[in-house]
Formats: structure tokens, C-alpha cells, sequence
């Protein structure tokens, strides 16, 4: 992982930034300020700039992390444990402006209708009930290493996560595609379009009663997303794990949603590559103010585990799911300007 630490008059650069926006706008999810910020985050400081834009060309990373971004314990909100946030402006409207400021240098970040309420800022910390289950808000069982949203053919570039409070130190897992060891007689199986990938649970959990009506676009857009997940589930298109340059590829893979191989081929390549990654996959704490980038074409990620205590002490993220071209999911949105996928 690349590391990027801010240095104090670009973190007051930043601030200055954030408490405008945050005079200017009430949330995030307004339409227009998602049409603002991008202009905005062109005056974020230049070396922040240059680095995210480097991280970016090359791809030669699987992250980077900016950390110093100031998150004051004493004056943060008690981690929620709801699954829903309640109405009202975000606790924490300032970090999530300069969050998604940071996150506007690598592209446009966007949301599921399928996902938190189609919300592009999404919460992940531990929600009673959800203990043992293989999404955000998980604690007791290790979050699989996975490609975001692998099963989905419009799934984000980048995956961005603010961490606002961690107490326990829980790692956040990362695994580089350009790490893995594989013979050329794997590659070149998984190079091929073979193995299906399912939805993951955070596609499928019910709406939430608040939510409001859509308009009747929308409510078109909605249903086709519940029926593509839900054919997605039953009849999965075949994927390739490993795409583009052949000696320099990206990977989508999701072991835990994808469905055994039966082929005896497929499943010696399959083990292959999930042996590789556990071998190379490393762990990385972040701290309160981290913002972490990780690129979902180039690497994959998890979560270590961890005993939630449901007191509003718990470990606290807010993500961003990031697209470098908002072109390609047009069909899937209800006009230009929006960012929620259906």
C-alpha cells in the first residue's frame, strides 16, 4: 500500500474546503452537491493531487492510504448500531465532505439502489444481528477477502473507506494482483470466462420502511435491479477471474459467493488462486482520519474479526464506492446527473 501523509497546511487546505461545502450543502446525497464537489476538488492541495493521480496512471499499487486528516474522539457520535441511520444531517457531514472531496480525485463516486438505501456514503461498523454475516456490518466472523461487488459487470475502480474510529486496531486485509504466483497453465484457466459469482448478502436485505416513494423511472430502474440480483443468484454469467493485459491483469474474485467448480480444471486453478492470495494478503489497521483507496481491479480485501460491543465505542467506516467512467452505467441510472446504480 502506498502511504500519503498530510502535512499541516494541507490538511488546514482540506478543512477550509470542507466547512464551506458543509455551509453550502446539508448532505452529501444532494444532487447538487455531488454536481459541485468535483469542481472543489480541484483546489485540494497540489502534492494530494499529484499522488492520487500517479496512484491512479500507473496502477501500480493496490491502495493508498492519506492519512492526518483530523477526526476528534471527544467530539465524534457514538458508532450506531441500527441498521439504519436515523433522518437528519450526518454526525459526520464535515469528514464525509472531505472524504468524498479526496475520493472525487480518482472519479465519481456512486451508489446501489440494491445497497443502504441507494446512499452513496455508505456506514460499516458491527448492526445487532448481523454478527456472523459476510458484509459491512459483520464482526464475529473474519469478511472474506473479495472483489467488490465482483458479480456485478458495473461494480466501482476504486473502494474508498474514512475510518472514524477504531479502537481495537482491526485490520482491514489487502491481497495485489501482481503479488500472486501462478503458473502459466492457471493463468491462463482463469483468463477464461468460467466461473459465476454470485450477489453478496448486501444486495439482498430488505428495503427500509422510511424509505421513500421513488418516481415511476425509478421505480422501473429499482425493479430491474432486484431482478438482475435475483437472476444473478439464480443463473450467474460465467466470469473470468483474471482480465485485461495478460502479463499485468486484473482479477475479480469472490470466493465466497461464487459457486464451486465442477470441472476438475477449473477447480485446480480456482484452489490455485485463492491459495496465492491468502499468501500474500496483508493486513492494514487503520487510524481515525485514514482515508484508504483500494484499486478494485488490482487487488482484493477483507476485514480481520472482531467482538463488537454494541456501546457506541465500536469500530466506525464510511465508504465510497468510485467509478472512473459514469458513462458506462447510464442505462442503470434515472438521468445524467445521477450517481445511484439500479
Amino acid at each position: 500500500m502506498l502511504e500519503l501523509r498530510l502535512h499541516d497546511d494541507e490538511v488546514a487546505a482540506i478543512g477550509r474546503l470542507a466547512d464551506e461545502l458543509t455551509r453550502r450543502h446539508c448532505s452529501v446525497e444532494s444532487d447538487a452537491f455531488q454536481r459541485e464537489s468535483p469542481v472543489w476538488a480541484e483546489e485540494l492541495p497540489r502534492r494530494l493531487r499529484r499522488e492520487l493521480r500517479e496512484f491512479r496512471l500507473t496502477e501500480a499499487a493496490p491502495g493508498v492510504v492519506v492519512s492526518g486528516w483530523p477526526v476528534d474522539e471527544a467530539e465524534l457520535a457514538p458508532t450506531p448500531d441500527e441498521p439504519w441511520p436515523p433522518a437528519g444531517p450526518s454526525p459526520t457531514l464535515r469528514h464525509d465532505v472531505a472524504f468524498y472531496l479526496v475520493g472525487c480525485l480518482l472519479g465519481e463516486p456512486v451508489g446501489w439502489a440494491t445497497q443502504q438505501e441507494g446512499r452513496l456514503m455508505h456506514d460499516v461498523r458491527p448492526v445487532r444481528g448481523f454478527e456472523h454475516e459476510q458484509i459491512g456490518w459483520g464482526s464475529e466472523e473474519v469478511l472474506a477477502w473479495h472483489t467488490e461487488d465482483a458479480f456485478h459487470p458495473l461494480r466501482a475502480d476504486y473502494l474508498g473507506l474514512l475510518c472514524l474510529r477504531n479502537p481495537d486496531g482491526v485490520a482491514t486485509t489487502v491481497g495485489y494482483v501482481g503479488d500472486l504466483e501462478l503458473t502459466a497453465d492457471v493463468r491462463e484457466v482463469l483468463r477464461q470466462e468460467r466461473f459465476p459469482v454470485l450477489p453478496d448478502q448486501a444486495h439482498r436485505l430488505p428495503a427500509h420502511d422510511g424509505a421513500g416513494a421513488l418516481e415511476e423511472r425509478e421505480a422501473r430502474l429499482r425493479a430491474h435491479s432486484i431482478e438482475r440480483v435475483e437472476r444473478a443468484l439464480s443463473d450467474p454469467e460465467p466470469v473470468a477471474v483474471l482480465f485485461g493485459d495478460v502479463y499485468d491483469p486484473y482479477i475479480r474474485l469472490d470466493p465466497h459467493y461464487m459457486r464451486a467448480p465442477e470441472d476438475p480444471v477449473e477447480q485446480v486453478a480456482l484452489r490455485a488462486a485463492c491459495a496465492a492470495m491468502d499468501s500474500v494478503l496483508t493486513g492494514v489497521p487503520l487510524c481515525p482520519g485514514d482515508m484508504c483507496f483500494i484499486d478494485n481491479h488490482r487487488a482484493v480485501h477483507g476485514r480481520r474479526s472482531f467482538r463488537a460491543r454494541f456501546d457506541g465505542t465500536d469500530r466506525w467506516l464510511r465508504r465510497l464506492n468510485i467509478t472512473r467512467d459514469l458513462r458506462r452505467s447510464r442505462a442503470s441510472r434515472a438521468g445524467a446527473t445521477s450517481r445511484v446504480i439500479y
